[in-house]
């Protein structure tokens, strides 16, 4: 894809260059190979991809809301994977520096990195962590829901409520077009729909969401 900085041969040949000092091989991610990449790969992926120091303290922080979210509906009998949504929200922003540079959705370059990688059970996490596209708010819970609404919750490298993330976001990037600011909102009235069904199945708040964050600062 046009844009991107680096391509999965390079990738693969930093790392093999880089082993000694403890980069991880790229065998993991060779042609055909379908899996979920550990967190040191998230990290290796972020550094190949040149992440952007703030941009990648966020996506820790949204990874861990991510997890927290993931890891109590499965002990409520909510059949999600913990693995995937912890890898979806480190991973969700990895589009964003080629973003920077090309003016494209960094959504899209996200998912198409993921795909170069064989990482297609993240790809729609990614490419979707901004605005869900394909979603049943009757239906069972997804990751991909999970790491929609983690990434709301989370201004820079801070926890925030979802109107404090949403004025940020109409102030950033509403540039004062009617247009542009219906359709944020109409994103976070449902991202607080998606919120009311995860916590139908959670016992605990959105309020809690901080301080549970807080007690798992070592999982990343």
């Amino acid at each position: 894809m046009p844009g991107l900085p680096v391509s999965p041969r390079a990738i693969g040949a930093f790392w093999v260059e880089r082993r000694t000092t403890g980069w991880y091989a790229p065998a993991a991610l060779n042609r055909g190979a379908k899996m979920i990449p550990s967190i040191q790969e998230c990290y290796n992926l972020m550094d190949a991809y040149q992440m952007l120091d703030n941009i990648k303290a966020h996506s820790v922080v949204v990874a861990k809301v991510a997890h927290i979210i993931a890891r109590n509906l499965q002990h409520s009998g909510i059949h999600v994977s913990v693995k995937t949504a912890t890898v979806g929200g480190l991973l969700h922003d990895i589009g964003k520096t080629a973003s920077l540079r090309t003016g494209q959705d960094h959504s899209e370059i996200g998912r198409q990195i993921c795909l170069r990688h064989h990482l297609e059970e993240i790809a729609p996490l990614v490419a979707e962590h901004v605005r869900l596209k394909d979603y049943d708010l009757n239906g069972n819970c997804s990751e991909k829901e999970i790491v929609f609404y983690a990434d709301k919750r989370v201004n820079h490298d801070r926890i925030v409520s979802l109107d404090e993330r949403l004025a940020y976001i109409i102030e950033r990037y509403g540039q004062g077009r009617e247009r542009i600011i219906k359709a944020i909102r109409e994103n976070f009235s449902l991202c607080r729909q998606v919120e009311e069904k995860l916590f139908r199945n959670l016992r605990f708040s959105p309020d809690d969401i901080p301080r549970l964050t807080a007690d798992c600062e070592k999982l990343l």
